[in-house]
């Protein structure tokens, strides 16, 4: 059984890099001709295009359709010994249908781990200079979730409104910051604008007014501007929908402290994405037990019928992930829920499905 067990982890690694790299082969093409009109209209070189955009780019490709690479080896190996009647010798051998998935098993964790790493380190940071090009050189939506009117908590009884925000410019616009105590508004500041100073991690305010209210009027000082610290950063003015998939695991829990810090709307949405991005290579162990359990029983057919059961299985588990996604988002299931759920229950169909299979 070792040297079966050699055998059976080549051939996953062997097949899973060929169908790796022809899926990122087919993305890129793809990719390239949907886009190689913007890169010529927007002035983008060759260099930039490979080197700033699909190289990085790759990273990100590689955990979307590592799982499908994966499943479809396993599919191809297990649909060969079982067409070969090799599973039933080695079941009439004595060797039980649950020690010949062990290996199957063992691959699944180490690329679940491996999956996880890459996604935990390498891709944020692939993935921010990518969504750079693209702001930079393709056309797209405006991902940005905070623009006009924005309003935030900077510590208990005092709140900041802001007009508008620049993220390019990382300058706030007609800024009021109001404070309360418990007979009132204590302190209005109002100010024309408000712009990040990298250097001092700290705000420059201009065209302050400053009104100080007590019990017998207010008192009101006009000053052309100084430099403040808040309790905020520009990232926390300026939330976009893909700022989770730029961050490590860290530095994501940390983002969306911060936006319970402040007081911002909307975190359930960085929830959701951050709890799927963890579970997501999880989904690698689901869909190798469900491979293992379509493929193990000879059917007539041949790879045809693995192949299309595969799709098939492939499209539902996505879907899924998709719309249980806004249930998270909208608050009508806890976050991590909507993460889970999704893999749980296929993990349940997989289990069920060996549990079926006549050992």
């Amino acid at each position: 059984m070792k040297h079966l067990d050699r055998y059976i982890i080549r051939r996953l690694i062997s097949i899973t890099s060929l169908v790796l790299v022809v899926l990122i082969f087919i993305f890129i093409i793809i990719d390239f001709s949907e886009n190689s009109d913007d890169f010529t209209d927007r002035g983008a070189t060759m260099g930039e295009i490979w080197g700033d955009y699909y190289i990085n780019y790759i990273p990100e490709m590689i955990r979307l359709v590592l799982p499908l690479a994966i499943f479809s080896a396993c599919l191809y190996l297990v649909g060969q010994l079982s067409e070969r009647l090799e599973i039933t010798s080695l079941k009439a051998a004595g060797v039980s249908l649950y020690r010949l998935f062990i290996p199957y098993l063992m691959f699944g964790f180490i690329s679940a781990i491996g999956l996880s790493a890459l996604d935990a380190w390498i891709i944020p940071a692939s993935n921010a200079q990518r969504i750079q090009f693209e702001e930079q050189y393709i056309k797209q939506k405006n991902e940005q979730l905070d623009r006009n009117d924005i309003y935030r908590e900077l510590s208990p009884g005092s709140y900041l409104q802001v007009n508008y925000f620049d993220r390019d410019q990382q300058t706030a616009y007609r800024i009021r910051i109001v404070q309360f105590d418990k007979r009132g508004v204590k302190k209005i500041l109002t100010a024309t604008n408000m712009a990040w100073l990298e250097d001092k991690n700290e705000w420059r305010l201009t065209t302050v007014q400053e009104r100080i209210f007590t019990d017998s009027g207010f008192l009101e000082r006009n000053v052309a501007g100084f430099d403040t610290v808040l309790s905020l950063l520009p990232q926390d003015l300026a939330r976009s929908s893909s700022d989770i998939y730029q961050l490590s695991y860290a530095e994501a829990f940390q983002y969306i402290d911060g936006i319970k810090r402040s007081g911002a709307s909307g975190i359930e949405i960085p929830q959701v994405q951050l709890y799927a991005r963890m579970a997501y290579p999880f989904s690698i162990v689901v869909v190798l037990i469900i491979g293992f359990a379509v493929a193990a029983v000879r059917r007539s057919g041949g790879k045809g019928v693995y192949i299309a059961a595969g799709l098939v299985i492939s499209f539902l588990y996505l879907v899924i992930m998709k719309i249980m996604e806004p249930f998270g988002a909208l608050g009508l299931l806890p976050p991590i829920w909507a993460a889970l759920i999704p893999h749980l229950l296929f993990l349940c169909v997989g289990i069920i499905g060996i549990k079926l299979i006549r050992k």
